[in-house]
């Protein structure tokens, strides 16, 4: 199958150009970049040097020429706001696209523009465009979709803990409390201060306090799940490793015991191979889970406060970005979820 990728420069677009260079089913045959538009992939990406696409060239992230390439599958890895416009142009030209960037994500137009600032360049692809977190989103409900949203890094932390837990009712849902911590790759390629080497080396600092823009996301996926509208604190941190994400939840639950929430989680991910709980007395480390696309994951009771400790790691860059793309593109082809990804 024919397969392309738009914005191929960022960490996120370097990661998915990997992962489906080694996919058995897909053949890249368009990689695009205004900035490397000419270049082979092996110089514009250097990890791509001797691999079988090193030699194809960029090409130029004109949306008239890329909609007139034989590709089946479109990747999208570009930034809010600049996706939209390509998606529509892919999809009139019968493309399928699968979007990692926000601009699906949400149902709401009002909701986005209140978290990204601008009106939402065409709101009514947002009542049509299903949000796919593989192991989650049954797949009777999208497998029929030509644009599909992929979920952001941090919710993705987060909802897979949360979200079966939810469903049958076994936690607070008016209680939660979360803290994350990402690399500093979850940023982007910018030469901003803040993600200097001798600024982040031996740091940690909390960012985005009480706005952060996948809170939005969050909430909405969760209030799914639960029933009913809900909040919840959300304070993300960057933290001194260049890719990764540890979700640290805390939520009321002073009539469930912890082994109630691990049965929960086993009958919900008995099929899910990208997903991995871990035994009692132990905790996941991103350092444990990079460059794959596993989530490992952790729950402990704590008896004293009667609150469930529930954590969470993975790659931001793969199960929370590149990874989880290809799973979906995965399952829509109707193959195993993790074909062509490392676990």
């Amino acid at each position: 199958m024919n397969i392309g990728i738009v914005g191929a420069s960022g960490y996120t677009g370097e990661t998915l150009v990997a992962l489906l260079a080694d996919h058995p089913h897909a053949d890249l045959v368009a990689v695009a970049s205004r900035s490397q538009a000419g270049k082979p992939l092996g110089v514009g990406i250097p990890r791509l040097r001797g691999s079988s696409i090193a030699d194809l060239p960029f090409v130029s992230a004109e949306i008239e020429t890329l909609a007139r390439i034989e590709v089946d599958t479109w990747f999208l890895a570009l930034p809010h706001g600049v996706a939209t416009t390509f998606a529509q142009a892919l999809l009139q030209a019968g493309k399928t696209v699968i979007d990692l960037s926000a601009d699906f994500r949400l149902s709401s137009p009002e909701t986005y523009q209140t978290h990204y600032g601008n009106p939402h360049p065409a709101p009514a692809l947002l009542e049509t465009t299903p949000y796919v977190l593989p192991e989650l989103t049954p797949t009777d409900a999208w497998s029929q979709a030509k644009l599909i949203a992929c979920p952001g890094c941090y919710p993705t932390s987060i909802l897979l803990p949360l979200i079966p837990l939810l469903r049958a009712n076994l936690v607070d849902p008016d209680s939660i409390i979360i803290n994350s911590y990402s690399g500093v790759s979850g940023a982007g390629k910018k030469a901003v201060e803040t993600f200097l080497y001798c600024e982040r080396n031996e740091s940690m600092k909390a960012y985005g306090v009480t706005n952060h823009r996948h809170l939005s996301e969050i909430e909405e996926q969760l209030s799914a799940a639960a029933g009913k509208p809900i909040q919840v604190q959300f304070t993300p941190h960057l933290a001194p490793m260049n890719q990764g994400i540890l979700s640290t939840i805390v939520v009321a639950a002073p009539h469930t015991a912890g082994e109630a929430i691990h049965s929960c989680w086993e009958s919900t991910y008995t099929n899910a191979p990208c997903v991995a709980l871990l035994p009692p007395g132990s905790q996941p480390d991103p350092a444990h889970v990079s460059k794959t696309n596993r989530a490992d994951m952790a729950v402990v009771k704590d008896n004293r406060t009667g609150n469930l400790i529930l954590t969470c790691a993975i790659d931001n860059l793969v199960k929370g970005a590149g990874g989880q793309a290809i799973q979906i593109f995965n399952q829509l082809q109707g193959w195993p979820q993790h074909t062509g990804l490392p676990l």
